[in-house]
Formats: C-alpha cells, sequence, structure tokens
C-alpha cells in the first residue's frame, strides 16, 4: 500500500482554500449574533485563567430538564476562541436549549491534558450553577475535546456519572498517534504515550451513551477514517453510536448547520438532548 501522507490529510487550510473567508464569515456571524443577544450572559469564569471563560445564551423557552448544551472550538488546539462561534447556538436556542460556548488554554502555552482539564473545569461550573447535565458538542480539535469529556470517569473526578450522557463531536480527531509526526505537533509537543493517553479512541464510553459523530463528505480519508472508528469502537462497548456524514461539506462548513434551527444537524443535536 502507498504511504499516507499525513501532513497533507490533516491540514485542512491547504485542503479549503477558500478558509480565510470562511472563518472570517464565522467572526461576522458570531458577533452579530452577539449584537442581537443582549440577554446573553459573556465572560464568566470557570477558573482562574484569562482564556478560562465561557458565554451563556439562554433559550427564550427553555426545555424543563434539558441539558445545557456546550460549544467547544476547534483549531487544532492552538488557535481561535469562543467569539468566533457565538452563532452556534442559533439552532439549539431555538430548541429550547440554553448554549455555552467556552475558550481554553493553547499549546505551545499548556500542554493537551490541561486542556483537557479546562473543559472539565468548564463543564462542573456548568453544572455547579444551573444544576443541569451537559450535552457537548465540538468541532475539529473541539471533537477531540467532546469525546474525551463523553467517555470521562466522572465519578472519580467527583461528580455524578450522568453528568454527561450523550455528545456530537463533529470533524474530530480520536486517535492522534497520526498527528505525531506531523506539522500539527510541532506546537503540541505530544510524545507516543501523551498521543495514546489522549485519545478517546481507546477509552471506555459508559454503556448507553449517545453519541453522533458527524464528519462532512469532503474531508479527508482520515477525517473519515476518525470518525468511522469512533463510532466502531465506542459502538462495539455498549455506546449508542452513529455517524452522520454531511454531503458536500469540507473541514469548514460543516458546522453551518448548527446556526439553522431546522437543519438535519441542529435535529440531531437536540434529539440528543432527550
Amino acid at each position: 500500500m502507498p504511504a499516507i501522507d499525513l501532513d497533507a490529510q490533516y491540514n485542512n487550510r491547504a485542503m479549503v482554500p477558500d478558509h480565510p473567508a470562511l472563518m472570517a464569515g464565522w467572526a461576522a456571524d458570531a458577533a452579530a449574533f452577539r449584537t442581537a443577544r443582549p440577554d446573553a450572559v459573556l465572560d464568566q469564569a470557570y477558573g482562574a485563567g484569562e482564556r478560562h471563560r465561557y458565554d451563556l445564551f439562554p433559550a427564550a423557552a427553555p426545555r424543563p430538564g434539558a441539558p445545557v448544551a456546550l460549544f467547544i472550538h476547534g483549531g487544532y488546539w492552538q488557535a481561535l476562541d469562543k467569539t468566533a462561534f457565538s452563532h452556534m447556538a442559533a439552532g439549539a436556542n431555538a430548541h429550547g436549549l440554553d448554549v455555552a460556548v467556552m475558550s481554553y488554554d493553547l499549546c505551545p502555552e499548556v500542554k493537551l491534558a490541561v486542556i483537557v482539564d479546562n473543559v472539565i473545569a468548564c463543564i462542573r461550573q456548568l453544572r455547579e450553577r444551573t444544576g443541569r447535565r451537559v450535552l457537548p458538542f465540538g468541532h475539529s480539535a473541539g471533537g477531540h475535546l467532546t469525546a474525551c469529556m463523553a467517555a470521562a470517569d466522572w465519578p472519580r473526578i467527583g461528580e455524578a456519572a450522568d453528568i454527561v450522557t450523550a455528545a456530537m463531536p463533529i470533524s474530530g480527531l480520536f486517535h492522534l498517534a497520526p498527528l505525531v509526526p506531523t506539522f500539527v505537533n510541532r506546537a503540541m509537543g505530544m510524545d507516543a504515550g501523551e498521543a495514546a493517553a489522549l485519545s478517546p479512541l481507546v477509552w471506555t464510553p459508559p454503556k448507553g451513551l449517545k453519541v453522533t459523530a458527524v464528519v462532512g463528505g469532503d474531508e479527508s480519508g482520515e477525517y473519515h477514517r476518525q470518525t468511522r472508528m469512533l463510532v466502531e469502537c465506542w459502538g462495539a462497548l455498549g455506546a449508542e453510536a452513529r455517524e452522520i456524514v454531511v454531503p458536500g461539506a469540507n473541514h469548514f462548513t460543516v458546522i453551518a448547520p448548527f446556526a439553522v434551527p431546522g437543519s438535519a444537524l441542529t435535529t440531531e443535536l437536540v434529539r440528543l438532548a432527550g
């Protein structure tokens, strides 16, 4: 078999030449959404660090007992923040779900394990503030972090086992070993041991966990493999796992449907909320 060019497989920006315009669109749409939402509760702290903040966008008519949806941004754990993704709350808000959008520390300032701990801290803060479960959905690096939250040992952390009962990783990275020799790892500095320990593909999800893994139809073969393997492995371990391939979507356009109340991805997120 020919060798796989892993740098090319994971270089999403090179695969989508118009990514600068798409990313600028994220920022503009997010800013417009915040402007239109005077009810939003912005820059809430979940930790002591400058980036330990989340924004909360409440639903106009909240569903009783529904979890808080938490959007976790991408950027290969080394770029971006919550301010480019506020509009990811629009679809779920229309169906009665409160939505938080978080920032976290970035590599190379911290190691990946610290970022995982950041998201744990945010979820714990949301639980303390609302008394409700949390439904993580995240994109790219945020897809990895979403899967980590879904399979975390919450009782060992000190939380109820049902704090996360469903999750929706989008274009996620669940098997980190292929990233070690690539450009992605220059800022992260993972060795093989860290990559193995922080790969949720080999973690054991709780029985009955509902997880829907999403990938764009036009994404690289590695992203399709990562998504398929998570669904297969977690399904074999007792999770209710399914895959959604979004036809014609690339790594940057795949999240657009979450801003649309009637989209199939918003509908699936609402279904996961129970």
